[in-house]
This record gives C-alpha cells, sequence and structure tokens, in this order.
C-alpha cells in the first residue's frame, strides 16, 4: 500500500514531443513550395493561355531546379527567378489584354459606322425607289402615248442611274469595310507577334519556341536542342546591378543570334536562360556549339550606372544538348538538354 500511494503521490512526468527530423522538414518545404510553383504556373495559364504556358514552364523548370542539389545561394536565386517570372507574366498579361480590348472596341465601332452608313444608303434609295414607283403610277393614267413614251424614257434613265449609284456606293462600302478589317487584322497580328517575343532580349520567348518544337516532331524533322545557362550571372546583378545585367543579357542575345543559321530558332528560356533549336544532327549542333563557344562568349561591356566608367565582363556559359528521338516528346527532349547543361555547370564548379 505505501508503495502504490507512494507511487501516486509522485509527479506524472509525461514524455517530450520529439523534435522534427530536419531532413524530413527540408523534403516536405521544398515539396510544398514545388507544388506551389505548379499551382501558379496552372492558374496563370488559365489566366491567360496565350501567355501562361510560358509562366508554367518557367515556374515548373524552377522546381525541377530545387530537386537537384540544394544549397542556400540555390534557393534564394530561386526565389529571385519566381520573382522575376511573375512580374514579366503580369506586365505582358496586363498589356496583352488591354491591347485585345482597344482592338474589339475599334473593331466594332468600325462594324457599327458601317452598318449605319449602309443603312442610311438604304433608306435613300428606298424613298427614290418609292417616288419612281408613284412616278410610274401617275404616268400610267396618261392619255397620251408620245407623252407616256417620253415620260417612261425619263424614268428608265433615272432608274438606271440610281441602280448604278447604288451598286457604286455597294463596292464603296465593301471595299472600305475591308480596309479597315485587314487594318485591324494586321493590328491583331502584331500584337500577336509581341506576345511571342521576349521583351528584355527581343528573341522568341518560351511559348513560342516551344510551339515551333511541336511543329518539328510533328513533322518528324531531324533537330537538336541546345540550352545555355550563363556561367555566374548572379555574380554582375549582385554586383553592378540588375541595369548591368539586363544589359548583358541583351547584348549576349545579339551574338547568339547573329552566329546562328537563318533557320535556327533562338529563344529566351527564362532568367539567364537561353534555348536554340537546330535543324540539323547532333554532330552538327555540336560544331555549331564551338562556333559559339568562340564567338559568343567573352569579354563584353557593360554600363553600370549613370557617370561611372563601363565594366568588361568575361562572359561563358554552360551548354548541354540533345537530339530528338522519335516517339520523344517535347518536354523529355528539352529535359535531356537540361539535365546535360547542368552536368556541365557542375563540371565547371569542382573543376
Amino acid at each position: 500500500m505505501i508503495s502504490v500511494k507512494k507511487y501516486l503521490d509522485a509527479d506524472t512526468v509525461l514524455p517530450s514531443p520529439s523534435e522534427p527530423d530536419p531532413g524530413e522538414l527540408l523534403s516536405a518545404t521544398l515539396e510544398s513550395y514545388s507544388s506551389a510553383l505548379l499551382a501558379m504556373g496552372k492558374n496563370g495559364f488559365r489566366a491567360c493561355p496565350a501567355l501562361g504556358s510560358e509562366l508554367q514552364e518557367g515556374l515548373a523548370g524552377l522546381g525541377r531546379r530545387l530537386s537537384k542539389k540544394i544549397s542556400p545561394s540555390l534557393v534564394r536565386e530561386n526565389g529571385k527567378h519566381v520573382e522575376e517570372q511573375l512580374q514579366v507574366w503580369g506586365g505582358r498579361t496586363a498589356e496583352y489584354f488591354k491591347a485585345k480590348t482597344n482592338d474589339v472596341k475599334e473593331i466594332l465601332i468600325a462594324l457599327a459606322r458601317t452598318a449605319e452608313s449602309i443603312g442610311e444608303r438604304d433608306q435613300r434609295y428606298s424613298k427614290q425607289l418609292t417616288e419612281f414607283t408613284n412616278q410610274l403610277q401617275t404616268i400610267a393614267n396618261l392619255d397620251d402615248l408620245a407623252q407616256m413614251r417620253t415620260s417612261l424614257v425619263h424614268r428608265a434613265t433615272e432608274l438606271k442611274k440610281c441602280v448604278d449609284q447604288m451598286a457604286q456606293d455597294s463596292n464603296k462600302s465593301v471595299a472600305k469595310l475591308r480596309a479597315e478589317v485587314s487594318t485591324y487584322e494586321t493590328k491583331l497580328k502584331t500584337v500577336e507577334q509581341l506576345a511571342s517575343r521576349d521583351p528584355l532580349t527581343g528573341l522568341a520567348n518560351r511559348r513560342s519556341v516551344e510551339e515551333r518544337i511541336e511543329w518539328r516532331i510533328g513533322n518528324e524533322h531531324v533537330f537538336c536542342i541546345v540550352i545555355l545557362d550563363l556561367d555566374r550571372f548572379k555574380q554582375v546583378n549582385d554586383v553592378h546591378g540588375h541595369v548591368a545585367g539586363d544589359s548583358l543579357l541583351k547584348q549576349f542575345a545579339q551574338e547568339l543570334k547573329s552566329n546562328v543559321r537563318p533557320n535556327d530558332i533562338v529563344g529566351r528560356w527564362g532568367g539567364d536562360e537561353f534555348i536554340l533549336v537546330l535543324d540539323c544532327d547532333l554532330s552538327g549542333a555540336q560544331s555549331q556549339i564551338e562556333r559559339m563557344r568562340k564567338w559568343v562568349c567573352g569579354d563584353y561591356t557593360i554600363k553600370t550606372v549613370p557617370g561611372a566608367p563601363n565594366v568588361r565582363i568575361n562572359l561563358g556559359a554552360s551548354v548541354g544538348v540533345a537530339q530528338w528521338q522519335p516517339g520523344e516528346t517535347a518536354v523529355q527532349i528539352t529535359e535531356r538538354a537540361d539535365a546535360s547543361m547542368y552536368r556541365e555547370k557542375e563540371m565547371s564548379r569542382t573543376s
């Protein structure tokens, strides 16, 4: 009894909850982060299909980067890329819908004006035809055949002039409507072209490049995908500012475009990554890559802040390449090229 009483009187010690495993916590955090990126991309595509695929692929690619070797600098860099992609997508989407709205308004106004002019013309001719009918009824009541004949000839001449004028007005209206529709079609095509271009570099954007890849796959063309990632580009932004970084991206884009064949596709894949679609086999792609390493990579001169001297930057790039294989999707070939690029980047860091 005494032992039991002592046991009951003793302070009860509850087991302390176990601390979460750091590895499991990191894995869950990265998984949630990647899921959030995929959800943002999916909803961006739903909000604006014309521009959302680029955002969707870009965010998905950033999520895949975190599934590889993780470091604090990579996570911070990923965060900046996410912010940049959302800002670019938001600005371009706003401009896209604004342009679409204005063009639709102008087309509706043009159609309304044309319909109004046609209605006014038809009312005018309806009045003339009614008067002509009344005049015929008057002629029918005439007793003098000579006078009737003269009146009929006169009225027939007036009717012919009226019909000719109606035909002429109709042709003018149709020609005017065609000209206005053609003008707005041109404006709409211009908007679509702007939507397919990267606003900073002027190169094809991700959506445009993907469409051209899909076309080549659909037609079973032989082609290669080349992905270039600029080395140590983050340091340029950190040391010299984003204005200098943007200047470097634009210069690199122009050099890259001028050193490929006219039928090859050059695009900005996102951030400091660029993509090439080369209409050749792997051997031909390797030759072009070597030429680009020689002529595109190297020294660049950039402006930093007003009044400060220009800065010379030696710019290199990690390159990955993959040749399309029959039965392979666009996502699969780009992932192979991307993996090839990351292997080269890791080798350059360890060497």
